[in-house]
């Protein structure tokens, strides 16, 4: 009898394997998280030994990078003599061309499918016409007592079947040496890495459907390892031996790390020479009309810019759940999900009232959603229903046809109804209670908390001073037909959008008790004349929409004004996106187009993070690929809110990058593959084709341009924060996991130290170097 400890052998295993999250909330993280203690050119050796495929981006992305000039060539050649390679860069190009190794034929191929069989069925999450029986028993009993009817595993009789998974792997692994059972469990998790990582997103958030039909990687590996025996499937192989190829892999990191370093070169000389703007003073500055906060996401710098260039307005970038660790309860559907980053726990749920005297208007609203619901899931069994699917198809086929050349020809005028929920921010108002709290005993929260809420956003902003209206705009991404559409939302709200955090902050911060609160306690005082309202930006079309049915009469020309000048903005700045002289038409063509594969980029080109005032970047052009953090060093006396900083959006920002990074280099097995050809399964997930393992990454079309061109630069986040470089060295030596991302070069820093003369030093070798481009731009500059 095995004695050892499965679970936490099995724990231990799964670190090889990322979560894979769920389409509807489809949180971009980095794949590899587990490997994280390790150098990331280590992880990615590793990782290749025990997934069998590589993590380097492939040649053809150098070779266009090389080609188009992002990759400097001095830089290269300095760390290509480094490693004692003498030869011209072409060379070593044509060098990598020669593929590392070709995969070798998966011997377990009906082993795959068999279990992929079996855990589409149980993780069906609604999708499904006929559900398995026996769920609520667990994945092991459930599928014990099914197993003996599927005739691929060969069973004559239950008996056959231990009754537990612990005696199932016991009776497995009773043949195998204690030492091997770690690298079996990594072999087999391995095997499927999509479907595994969506078990194990399941156990670690405790989902609705992991609360009803449980299911384990002990249960999952207990199946698997009993039918693999019964078919005589592999149990147990070596890792892969790569060492013929390592030449290979060290070309192409050093490829990577060039590519890297002339990114940030250019990055730090442009923001030398933008230093000027700091420059300015406040006496030259002009009254400011309006102050807007948009999301750090790199889609907002181009709309930030337009919009600065428009008027006199000032714009500020802070994590787009606006720090507010909550919930949203959807007033349509009644679904609770998370709107809050994934690793923030969620204390408050925020959710929708009818305002005052539109109490009818809500009811009238709900009843057509649920109508719309009701004929929605009735043709749905219509179709689906053995006795009446036939029939159904036959007599409504013409209609069908009809109304799919209608989508295509009026999907332009269709988009907005397709997608939003028109209206409802007009008729209802947020509310915010606690977290899990029994409807009979919600209530507001302590007005402490409140104020909390509010100053801790001051704080981070940098806030001295009020315009008459501030706005807080969330970020959604408004398409048809799009299993990946959660991907494109806001990544501070684990992929939900963050119009209903953009909308409480306003509330919080337009409440008379909170400002005196402010005032009395803080010594914050917001002007009579300010006015806080919560919009949602468009990432698909760049519209900016305000929630302000519950404006004051006294700002409603205020704001008519900037709706106007946000319109203009519209305008130009997605046709300088798209780069076409009328890109919105596009734009709106594109977000209601049911056929469309790729509504907009999302994040994609996303390469830095700068927390800093708005002051160093403004003006600037940072091609849509920045993270925008507003950050005043002057007013965070001992780094708290800097700390905070980095403890939470740059981690999530490095999540984010790292997941755009994986699904580029490697879009088959890291990614999502093309859209042409998924198909949805249980709801959750997509497969590639009809079957196998489930998608883990972002599909083709969210990072290449075709096949082989991409558009999206697979280069680690290279960070820029201006602060004291001492306040830097304070953090990092309280928070090992931060310092750790440094030393293991998952994430590039550098920080610009204003108390001597803004020298920008980067992280190196547990080191600050001085970047010479930068001192040389910055000496010129000032």
């Amino acid at each position: 009898m095995i004695t050892q400890d499965f679970v936490s052998k099995i724990e231990e295993a799964s670190s090889i394997i990322g979560k894979t999250w769920p389409l509807y909330g489809f949180v971009t993280s980095n794949p590899l998280s587990g490997y994280e203690h390790l150098s990331f050119q280590e992880a990615l050796l590793e990782a290749k030994n025990h997934l069998g495929f590589s993590a380097l981006p492939q040649t053809y992305m150098f070779r266009q990078a090389w080609d188009n000039g992002e990759i400097d060539q001095n830089i290269l050649k300095d760390l290509l003599l480094l490693a004692n390679y003498k030869e011209e860069p072409a060379f070593y190009l044509q060098k990598m061309d020669v593929e590392v190794v070709k995969p070798s034929k998966n011997k377990n191929q009906k082993l795959d499918r068999i279990l992929s069989k079996w855990l589409g069925v149980f993780l069906d999450e609604g999708m499904a016409e006929w559900e398995m029986p026996n769920k609520q028993d667990g994945f092991f009993n459930a599928w014990r007592k099914l197993a003996l009817y599927d005739k691929e595993i060969g069973l004559a009789s239950i008996n056959q079947i231990p009754k537990t998974a612990k005696d199932a792997l016991d009776s497995v692994l009773e043949k195998y040496k204690d030492q091997d059972h770690l690298d079996i469990f990594k072999f087999h998790l391995a095997a499927l890495p999509g479907w595994t990582g969506y078990i194990k997103y399941r156990v670690a958030e405790n989902t609705v459907w992991q609360q009803k039909y449980p299911i384990s990687l002990e249960e999952y590996l207990a199946v698997r390892l009993f039918i693999a025996k019964q078919i005589d499937a592999d149990i147990f192989s070596a890792k892969l031996k790569i060492d013929q190829n390592l030449e290979v892999e060290n070309l192409k990191y050093i490829w990577l790390e060039a590519w890297e370093k002339s990114y940030q070169g250019k990055l730090s000389a442009d923001l030398a020479k933008n230093l000027k703007n700091i420059a300015i003073k406040t006496a030259d500055e002009k009254l400011t009309t309006a102050q807007l906060v948009f999301c750090i996401d790199t889609r907002s710098e181009l709309l930030r810019r337009h919009i600065e260039q428009k008027g006199n307005y000032e714009t500020f970038g802070y994590a787009g759940f606006f720090g507010l660790a909550a919930d949203y309860q959807d007033l349509k559907t009644g679904i609770v999900r998370k709107s809050c980053p994934p690793i923030v726990p969620s204390a408050y749920k925020i959710s929708e009232n009818a305002i005052k005297g539109q109490s009818a208007s809500l009811q009238k609203l709900q009843q057509k959603n649920a109508d719309a619901k009701f004929f929605s899931f009735l043709s749905q069994r219509l179709k689906n229903m053995l006795p009446s699917a036939f029939g159904y198809v036959e007599g409504t086929g013409l209609f069908y046809g009809i109304s799919m050349v209608w989508r295509t020809l009026m999907s332009s005028k269709l988009s907005d109804k397709l997608v939003s929920n028109e209206g409802m921010e007009n008729i209802c108002e947020t509310h915010i209670d606690y977290h899990n709290k029994p409807k009979s005993e919600q209530e507001s929260i302590a007005i402490d908390e409140k104020v909390g809420i509010v100053k801790s956003a001051f704080d981070l902003l940098g806030w001295n001073k009020f315009a008459p209206l501030v706005v807080f705009a969330g970020h959604g991404s408004h398409s048809a037909n799009n299993p990946f559409g959660s991907s494109l939302d806001c990544g501070a709200c684990a992929a939900s959008p963050g119009r209903h955090n953009a909308r409480m902050l306003a509330k919080l911060a337009n409440l008379p008790e909170v400002r005196v609160a402010l005032k009395t306690k803080f010594n914050i005082n917001i002007p009579a004349e300010t006015h806080f309202i919560g919009a949602e930006h468009n990432t698909t079309t760049d519209e900016v929409t305000l929630f302000d049915a519950q404006s004051p009469a006294s700002h409603k020309l205020h704001i008519e004004l900037l709706k106007t000048d946000l319109l203009a903005v519209q305008h130009s700045a997605i046709s300088e996106r798209l780069g076409l002289e009328n890109g919105l038409e596009t734009a709106v063509k594109k977000s209601g187009n049911w056929a469309e594969t790729r509504p907009e980029w999302g994040l994609a080109k996303n390469a830095g993070f700068i927390v800093a005032p708005r002051s160093l970047t403004k003006d600037m052009d940072l091609g849509n690929r920045c993270f925008l953090h507003s950050y005043n060093w002057e007013l965070d006396e001992g780094g708290k809110f800097l700390e905070g900083i980095m403890q939470g959006p740059m981690v999530v920002t490095q999540w984010i990058n790292n997941h755009y990074y994986f699904s580029t280099v490697n879009n088959n097995k890291f990614g999502g593959g093309s859209k042409i050809s998924h198909n949805v399964a249980g709801k959750f997930g997509v497969f590639q084709g009809n079957g196998g393992d489930i998608k883990m990454g972002l599909p083709l079309q969210s990072v290449n341009m075709q096949d082989e061109e991409m558009f999206h630069q697979p280069l680690r986040l290279s960070v820029v924060i201006q602060s004291p470089l001492d306040r830097i060295d304070e953090i990092l030596n309280k928070n090992s996991n931060l310092r750790g991302l440094l030393d293991n070069k998952w994430i590039y820093l550098m920080v610009m130290d204003p108390l001597s003369n803004n020298r920008l030093q980067k992280y190196e070798n547990k080191n600050w170097v001085l970047t010479e481009d930068y001192s040389e731009n910055l000496a010129t500059a000032v």
